[in-house]
Parts: structure tokens; C-alpha cells; sequence
């Protein structure tokens, strides 16, 4: 594609339409999607698509990790690899990796770059080469809480960080319990981590991404049908409130998990069966 302009800050700076061309391999580029479609294909993961504002690390040898829509337009900031910090082999793992723009990093560094590119006044100034360095710095501290998510917990460092990320995501689905969309890939992207690397963080803990969900919203169930006030609201309202879209599945997932019906299980609460009785009959 052609070049649309070229501006930079300090050495920073550089706004394309398309990927830089090759033999640049001592530094890498993070694309800041401006608009149109942009999709990322990472070997094992599923074709994501990022949204405005998100952002993509970039290496021009690797072309094939990014698809670009004909309308596409997108922000590089280039930086030499060393001044991250970090390895070569370990800034190769973060290529096509995409950042969303929503909360955390993600959302510190598009904003801040996004600020930055669209001020012409800093492009060539000292206090733009001040701005260049601190999103040097940025940029270092996102590559490094991407690789974090992406080391699995073989160390005991890398133990306590999948514990901590763990928690979080456990948190956040109890905060999205009653969404109906709530998928392993929300999950993930929510948490800037790949689908491959929560996979990965809920199998060492004994268990997958849709058991610990689908139990989740199970107990939610069974603790609503179970109140006596609630003993009016039908079954089928309370498996939708908690995300399950079919009244029949949920009736079956309900059955194999306590030993009885839904139904079954919110008369017996109204009938009024002490708790510690009911509580026994339901593991």
C-alpha cells in the first residue's frame, strides 16, 4: 500500500497505511488500529480482529501474522528492539499478539500513543523526544506484562503471577455471570492473554474455563431457586438471568450436577426442608 505520510517523534513516530517494509529487523513496531479491518493469525489460535484504538506488535519479516481489509488505516510507532529491555527471542513471542485498548496497559499505552501521534507540535520538539522516551518506557512495560501472561506458571514467580491473573479472571467472571456471551475468548481478551494461555492457567488448577463458569452459574441458580422468597420465579427466568439461553440444557446440566430436577429442587426448598438437609442432598 502507498505511504500516506511520515512523521516521527524523536525516532518513534512513523504513520503508514501498511506494514514497514522488511530489512528493518533491528526494530519492531507496534500498529495502533485506526480504522477498517484488521485481522491477526497467530499459529494454533483462532483469527482474531482487532477494534479501533486496539494495538498489535509488529515484525515487517512476518507479514503473514497480519490481514488488512482494503480500508485499513494504522499508526506504527517504531522503536529499536534493544532499547526494550527485553530478548530477542522473547520480543519474537510477542509479535501479532493483539493488546486491547479497554482497561490496564492496554489502555494506558493507546491512549497515550494516540495522544501523542496526533499532536503535530511535539513531532519535532524537545519535549516530543521526552514523550518519545516515555513511550519507550511504556512500550517496554506492555511487552513485558504480555510475556508474563504468555509464560505459563513453571517457576515460582511465573507460579504466583498465574495464581494472581487466576484470581482476577476468576473475579471478573463472577462480575459476568449473568452474560449470556461470556466465552473463554471474552475472557481473554478482557485479560490481554491468548484463549491458548487461560486454557493453560485453569487446567493447572484441576479444571477448564467452561466447568469453573458453568458451575459458577449453576450455584447461582441453585442458591436463587432456593430462597423462599423466590419461590414464584419460574425455573426457566432464573437459568436466563444466569446466562443459560436453553431451559431444557439447563434442566439437564442441573440434574447431573445435584441429583434432581431444577423444579424438583426449588419445590423442595419451599417445602421447607431445613437448609442443612438440602444442602447434604447437593454436592
Amino acid at each position: 500500500m502507498t505511504e500516506l505520510s511520515m512523521t516521527r517523534v524523536s525516532d518513534l513516530v512513523r504513520m503508514l497505511s501498511a506494514m514497514p517494509d522488511e530489512g528493518e529487523g533491528e526494530f519492531l513496531y507496534l500498529g495502533l488500529h485506526v480504522r477498517g479491518t484488521v485481522a491477526l493469525t497467530r499459529a494454533g489460535e483462532d483469527e482474531a480482529f482487532l477494534e479501533p484504538g486496539d494495538m498489535v506488535f509488529c515484525d515487517p519479516a512476518r507479514r503473514d501474522v497480519l490481514r488488512f481489509g482494503e480500508d485499513c488505516l494504522m499508526t506504527y510507532f517504531r522503536t529499536t528492539r534493544r532499547h526494550l529491555g527485553v530478548a530477542e527471542p522473547d520480543l519474537d513471542r510477542v509479535v501479532g499478539v493483539p493488546v486491547r485498548h479497554g482497561v490496564g496497559m492496554g489502555a494506558l499505552v493507546s491512549g497515550f500513543l494516540s495522544a501523542l501521534a496526533a499532536e503535530e507540535e511535539f513531532h519535532r520538539s524537545a519535549i516530543g523526544d521526552r514523550l518519545a522516551r516515555s513511550a519507550v518506557d511504556l512500550l517496554a512495560v506492555l511487552v513485558m506484562e504480555l510475556l508474563q501472561a504468555e509464560t505459563g506458571p513453571d517457576t515460582s514467580g511465573a507460579s504466583k503471577s498465574g495464581g494472581e491473573m487466576l484470581s482476577r479472571i476468576r473475579a471478573f467472571i463472577e462480575e459476568h455471570l449473568t452474560e449470556p456471551e461470556l466465552s473463554p475468548e471474552s475472557i481473554a481478551r478482557a485479560h490481554h492473554i491468548s484463549v491458548r494461555y487461560l486454557h493453560k492457567l485453569f487446567q493447572d488448577d484441576g479444571t477448564t474455563v467452561g466447568q469453573w463458569v458453568r458451575q459458577r452459574r449453576l450455584d447461582s441458580c441453585r442458591q436463587e431457586l432456593g430462597r423462599a422468597s423466590n419461590r414464584r420465579t419460574t425455573v426457566a427466568a432464573v437459568a436466563q438471568r444466569w446466562g443459560f439461553s436453553s431451559p431444557s440444557h439447563f434442566s439437564r446440566t442441573f440434574r447431573d450436577a445435584y441429583g434432581m430436577s431444577p423444579s424438583a429442587w426449588q419445590a423442595l426448598a419451599a417445602s421447607g426442608v431445613s437448609s442443612a438437609n438440602t444442602d447434604a442432598r447437593c454436592p
